[in-house]
């Protein structure tokens, strides 16, 4: 297992800038999930760390070791892409095996890899298939075995499962999470989604035009986002924000205007601010009598999803609310709905610079 690390990275085009001074301690052993929307510079960075991009500024340290100069042959690592990168003439069998016999493995040793892999995978059956023979999620899988056989210090995925359909996506990012629990090898695993990033991940990057808005534990980012743009991406549905006006310090907590409607929230805003937005989880949102409510609106869509009921309500001004209801729920659309939030749960972010404040 092997730690890596980056210090200031920055990657240039000409006079674009699209990686702005990176700085990431990725502990050996550690599962660490870049996260960001498409262009936000999270393949790039990845690719960087691979060897296959050039470094424009900065150093990376692999397994303590400054390998800028080095080629991918010789950095130890192993990459599974995006779109498999399977030869179609060879079996899975030669597939896997492949870039052990271009180091001058013996057979005996390839064999023995191989097959342990293949097991481990469960393609094992598949062994002496050609590529076109077998399902998406198959392929996926001799891609990573082709990977594992290699046993490098560290596993790089650029979004491995965004090729797949949804019950796949769930299966191989069950397999993903297991194969890392057995071998411990540092991880790193690039994705735009972020289900994937919450359940697969020790630690999220999320990235914003290159540069890093927030690192943490999954939770963390969940319950106590640093910024207004961390707090859209993370959570589904995602977080229901508002344009609010603090009104003044009310005892110990602060008093807003949200919706033309005043709340008073237990903690002191950190910085003085008249344009903020709150922010709200789902969840943390409940039914009420009207004279308790913070919003009041009528039903516009509501989505049964087995284990949790989301309502979509319309609480004017084109503005629409999603309020997590009990599975069960008796709500039907039309129907007007009365709701406040949980002041615990509420997140306020200063419009000017959209960072946190609460």
């Amino acid at each position: 297992m092997t730690a890596i690390a980056l210090r200031k990275i920055r990657k240039t085009y000409g006079s674009l800038a699209v990686i702005h001074d990176i700085d990431i301690d990725i502990e050996s052993g550690e599962f660490l999930v870049l996260v960001g929307p498409s262009g936000c510079g999270k393949s790039t960075l990845l690719r960087m760390i691979a060897g296959l991009e050039e470094i424009s500024g900065g150093m990376l340290d692999i397994g303590g070791k400054v390998v800028n100069a080095l080629p991918p042959s010789e950095r130890d690592i192993a990459m599974v892409f995006q779109d498999y990168a399977l030869y179609p003439h060879m079996s899975v069998r030669e597939n896997m095996a492949f870039g052990l016999k271009m180091r001058g493995t013996g057979e005996k040793v390839i064999d023995e890899r191989v097959s342990k892999a293949a097991d481990v995978l469960k393609i094992a059956p598949f062994l002496d298939r050609r590529p076109a023979q077998l399902s998406g999620g198959q392929r996926q899988r001799v891609a990573m075995g082709r990977a594992i056989v290699r046993e490098p210090s560290a596993f790089l995925f650029d979004e491995p499962l965004s090729n797949l359909d949804a019950a796949l996506r769930v299966e191989m990012r069950l397999e993903i999470a297991k194969l890392h629990n057995r071998m411990k090898a540092t991880t790193v695993y690039v994705t735009h989604d972020q289900v994937e990033a919450m359940t697969l991940a020790d630690r999220i990057v999320v990235l914003n035009a290159g540069r890093i808005e927030q690192i943490g534990k999954p939770l963390e980012l969940y319950h106590r986002p640093a910024s207004l743009f961390v707090a859209r991406f993370i959570g589904s549905p995602t977080m229901n924000t508002l344009p609010a006006k603090v009104t003044g310090a009310a005892g110990s907590g602060t008093g807003l205007s949200v919706a033309g409607r005043p709340i008073v929230l237990p903690a002191a805003i950190t910085a003085a601010a008249s344009g903020v937005t709150l922010g709200i989880r789902p969840e943390d949102l409940v039914r009420c009598p009207p004279e308790d409510a913070w919003f009041t609106g009528d039903l516009a869509v509501v989505e049964r999803l087995g284990s949790q009921t989301y309502g979509y309500v319309e609480i004017g001004e084109s503005r629409m609310l999603t309020v997590e209801f009990p599975r069960d729920a008796e709500i039907r659309v039309g129907e007007r709905i009365h709701v406040r939030g949980n002041p615990a749960g509420t997140h306020i972010f200063d419009d000017a610079t959209g960072l946190r404040l609460n």
